[in-house]
């Protein structure tokens, strides 16, 4: 019986490390050929020769975008904006959920509901570009930062698992003199590092990625994302390209832009990932699952 199970043990393994691996590959095929597609040559990328190494390798598209100043100034908005907003989401997400944690609270139940609500429905883009605009927000950094302040699925994520904590840690703090406050700043947030670290990175990559909300209220081009930027400099590319005025600066770049974009948006991301991969999948784990 040992033996037999030894040997199923074994097969499981086999099997599952062969569809693991699978699943790499293809997650990773698409982005290393997206890197290649970034240091290779328009005609190398015209005719599908690039596959996972740069053919004929070239920088002009980084050159041309690196060079230009004012992609500087819309990537340290695009610091700006994730760093501002995460801070903003994080504070008001926690607070939110550690008060639906409470099934002591009155009025507990609506609450919860009303989050749920805004999950499944929500006022359409025309109202909230009404209310945005008459707040005074057009073109400013809360117009980022406030309509996007609170995930639902996050908060539920953070509810759960403060929940979770063990009421006695809050009751002993309570009896030595703590306030609300002081136990979720001294004893629960401490707890919490592995679905906060999460819930971090989850914002972060969201209000680093997003353009749409730039593009709906930001109407003065020192103020855009760079997500923006890129966007824009991939219409300029294809938009000249197709009137047949074109160089053969902006033929390359035409031709690789998309990839140089996505390969300069995603770096950040990337370096700041395996900090916070650890607290990843038990962080989701502990808020996702109940009791």
């Amino acid at each position: 019986m040992t033996l037999a199970k030894s040997r199923g043990h074994r097969l499981f393994q086999g099997v599952n490390a062969v569809i693991l691996t699978g699943v790499v590959i293809v997650t990773l095929y698409p982005f290393v050929n997206i890197v290649a597609r970034s240091f290779s040559d328009e005609r190398y990328i015209l005719s599908g020769q690039v596959n996972l190494i740069p053919r004929g390798f070239n920088l002009t598209t980084y050159r041309i975008v690196i060079s230009d100043p004012m992609f500087w100034t819309n990537y340290a908005n695009t610091v700006v904006y994730t760093v501002v907003a995460t801070a903003v989401a994080m504070t008001l997400t926690t607070c939110y959920a550690y008060v639906l944690s409470k099934k002591h609270l009155k009025g507990r139940t609506v609450l919860i509901w009303v989050a749920v609500f805004t999950m499944i429905f929500s006022g359409g883009l025309i109202p909230q570009y009404v209310l945005v605009n008459g707040l005074g927000m057009t073109n400013t950094i809360w117009a980022i930062v406030l309509p996007n302040a609170i995930s639902v699925f996050n908060l539920l994520v953070m509810k759960t698992f403060f929940e979770n904590l063990p009421n006695e840690l809050e009751e002993a703090a309570a009896i030595d003199g703590l306030n609300t406050y002081g136990i979720l700043l001294r004893i629960v947030l401490p707890l919490s590092k592995a679905v906060i670290a999460t819930m971090v990175l989850f914002y972060a990559v969201s209000f680093w990625n997003s353009w749409f909300t730039a593009f709906l209220y930001l109407n003065e081009t020192e103020l855009f994302p760079v997500t923006i930027y890129l966007r824009n400099l991939i219409a300029g590319a294809t938009g000249a390209e197709s009137a047949g005025a074109i160089t053969s600066e902006v033929s390359q770049a035409a031709a690789n832009i998309q990839s140089v974009a996505i390969t300069l948006t995603v770096l950040p991301i990337l370096a700041v990932y395996p900090f916070v991969q650890r607290y990843f999948v038990s962080g989701v784990m502990l808020g996702a699952v109940k009791g």
